[in-house]
C-alpha cells in the first residue's frame, strides 16, 4: 500500500470512528433538554427560583413572620438564624418595620445566584433604605437562601447602540 492509500484509509477510519467517540463523550446526538437532565436546571428555572425565595423571605420580615422567614433558609443557615433573628439588629426585631422591599437584580456569583434587594427600613417617623445581597443555591431538590449580607450588586452598565 503506497502512503497516499494509507493517508486515505487513515482518513476514512478516522471519520468511521469520530461520530461514535463524539457520542460516547456527550458532543452530539443528544436531543434531551437540559431540564430533563437529573440535578440541571436552566438558568431561567434557577433565576425564578432564586427570586421567589427572596421574595417569601422580604414578605416574612414585612409580615414580621419569622417562621416563614426561617422556611426559605439554607438548613445551614438555622441555628444562627435563630440566635439573631429576632435580636436588636436583626430581620424581625420588634422595634422596626419594613414599609417596602424590593428585588432589584438577580445574576450568577461565585457560590449560587446572587439575588440584590434594597429593604426599606422604618423606625418611628425616620425611614432608611439598604441594600441586601442574598445568595441563594440549590440544595438537594430544592432552592434556598444560603447567604446574606449588606451590600448588592450594581445594575448592569446600559448597552449604547
Amino acid at each position: 500500500m503506497r502512503a497516499t492509500h494509507r493517508r486515505v484509509a487513515a482518513g476514512a477510519l478516522f471519520l468511521a470512528v469520530l461520530p461514535p467517540a463524539l457520542l460516547g463523550c456527550g458532543i452530539g446526538g443528544d436531543d434531551e433538554e437540559p431540564a430533563e437532565k437529573p440535578g440541571r436546571a436552566p438558568a431561567e428555572e434557577a433565576a425564578a427560583k432564586s427570586r421567589e425565595r427572596v421574595q417569601a423571605y422580604l414578605d416574612a420580615m414585612t409580615a414580621k413572620d419569622v417562621a416563614a422567614g426561617r422556611s426559605q433558609l439554607c438548613a445551614t443557615m438555622h441555628q444562627s438564624f435563630d440566635a439573631a433573628a429576632t435580636g436588636p439588629n436583626g430581620d424581625f426585631a420588634d422595634h422596626f418595620e419594613v414599609p417596602q422591599a424590593e428585588i432589584t437584580d438577580v445574576r450568577p456569583g461565585p457560590r449560587g445566584l446572587e439575588v440584590s434587594t434594597s429593604v426599606s427600613v422604618a423606625v418611628g417617623s425616620r425611614t432608611v433604605t439598604r441594600p441586601l445581597l442574598f445568595t441563594v443555591t440549590r440544595d438537594g431538590a430544592d432552592w434556598c437562601i444560603a447567604g446574606e449580607a449588606p451590600g448588592g450588586n450594581t445594575p448592569e452598565p446600559a448597552v449604547t447602540p
